[in-house]
Order: C-alpha cells, then structure tokens, then sequence
C-alpha cells in the first residue's frame, strides 16, 4: 500500500493551546486535516485555531478539562455533531508537580495522574467506539522518555508516563482487531513552556523543535494501511541524559 496523508482527516488534539500540541494543530493544519483543537486555555487556544484559520487550514477550538468524565463525552458528542465523523485521537495534555515525595500532596499527585494517565483513558474509551464503527482509525498517545527512565522530583509525572505507555500498548493490542492504530510517541526534551518554563536554566540548544516532534505524529498517521508503528521514540541529538 502506498503512503497515506491527512487531507480531510477529523484530528482531535489536547493540549492543543501551547508547546508540541500547537506545533501538532499548525503543521497537521496545514497538511489540511480538520483539527479539532481542544485544551483549558481558552485564549491561547482561540490563538492557535486563528493562526490555522489565517493560514488557509481549517481548526476549530474545545474548551476541554481532559479529566472530566462528563466533559470528555459532552466534547466528543460535538466534535461528532459539528464534523460527522473523528479519524484521529491525539492524546497530548499533560501536567507535572516538581516536588519530592515529602512535599508532594495527594492532590498534586492526583491531578498529574488525572490529567496524564485518566485523560488520555476518557478520551481513548469515548473515541474508541466511533472508529470501530468506522472501521479504522488512529489514536496516538504523546508520552516522553520519562516512561523509559527515573529522575528525581517527579514520581506522580513518571507514574503517570510510565502507565500511559503501558495503557497505550495494551489499547494497541486491542485496536489491531478492529482496525484502529495505537502509537505511543515517546518525546525527548523540547523547547516548549513544559520543560522551559519551569527549569529556566536549560540550555534551548540540547532541546528539540516541537516541530520535530511533530513531523514523526505525521508519520506515524501517514503509515501505509497495512502497517501500524505501535511505539516510536524521539531524541533531541544533543540530549544528554539519554540513554
């Protein structure tokens, strides 16, 4: 089978407001998938989804608390209603709480698993069925190489990561029977507000381009029909702390 592109392909993506879920939402736009753009930041988002928009692309935007049960199934009910079908499930939104498990509070703990790990099921058991019913479909899952390895100050953010590859390797043994695509990307470090933001004394240039990151979920989605990449991991060259 020849390679396949995005043109016309319904996309959701989370976390789309900022970082690599934008970088997804531009470059994906402008290969002319439909992105269905979702995030809490609204304003950001509306940036994002205009930017698309001036572009020639077609966006639309979702306020969308990717934790929230009755939110994830209100969203998808829209997405259906205003596009008639969803080809493409990004799971992107992700939080972290930097603090050592002495000052780690069971409501930071449970939010990082929340939005990391809890969102990403929401969103998978909501879509799920609709490309079932379609008879294909992709859901990819934007996890890092913090499910590959440990550092200090982030036992809620590796859990979380750690169970996202596992959860995404189970959904793909799952979705192999019913035609739908299951991808775990595995991210190195990027110049996004997630790392820089927060660790302002990183050097930007052992970081990669979202952008990079980008272009291989275009690859993974633009896999011949017969072929599917269940896990792919991304480095930045001059990361230091991989392997």
């Amino acid at each position: 089978m020849s390679q396949q592109n995005v043109t016309d392909r319904v996309i959701i993506i989370t976390g789309a407001a900022q970082g690599l879920g934008a970088a997804m939402a531009m470059l994906l736009g402008d290969r002319k998938a439909i992105i269905c753009a979702c995030d809490i930041q609204e304003e950001r988002l509306k940036n994002v989804v205009q930017a698309i928009n001036d572009a020639g692309g077609t966006a639309c935007s979702y306020r969308l608390d990717v934790s929230d049960e009755e939110d994830v199934r209100q969203t998808i009910d829209t997405v259906m209603s205003d596009h008639g079908r969803i080809d493409a499930l990004i799971n992107n939104a992700a939080t972290d709480t930097t603090l050592a498990i002495e000052d780690l509070g069971i409501a930071d703990w449970d939010r990082t698993l929340a939005v990391n790990l809890r969102g990403p099921f929401l969103l998978s058991k909501a879509v799920y069925p609709l490309l079932k019913r379609q008879g294909n479909g992709y859901i990819v899952n934007i996890t890092s190489t913090a499910a590959k390895r440990a550092w200090t100050e982030a036992t809620a953010y590796h859990a979380s990561k750690w169970g996202l590859l596992g959860f995404s390797h189970g959904l793909h043994a799952e979705g192999r029977r019913d035609n739908i695509k299951v991808t775990a990307v595995l991210a190195g470090g990027m110049r996004t507000p997630f790392i820089l933001e927060r660790f302002p004394d990183t050097d930007p240039a052992v970081l990669q381009d979202p952008k990079n990151v980008a272009e291989t979920v275009y690859f993974v989605l633009t896999q011949p029909e017969g072929t599917v990449i269940p896990e792919v991991m991304v480095l930045p060259m001059r990361e230091t702390s991989w392997p």
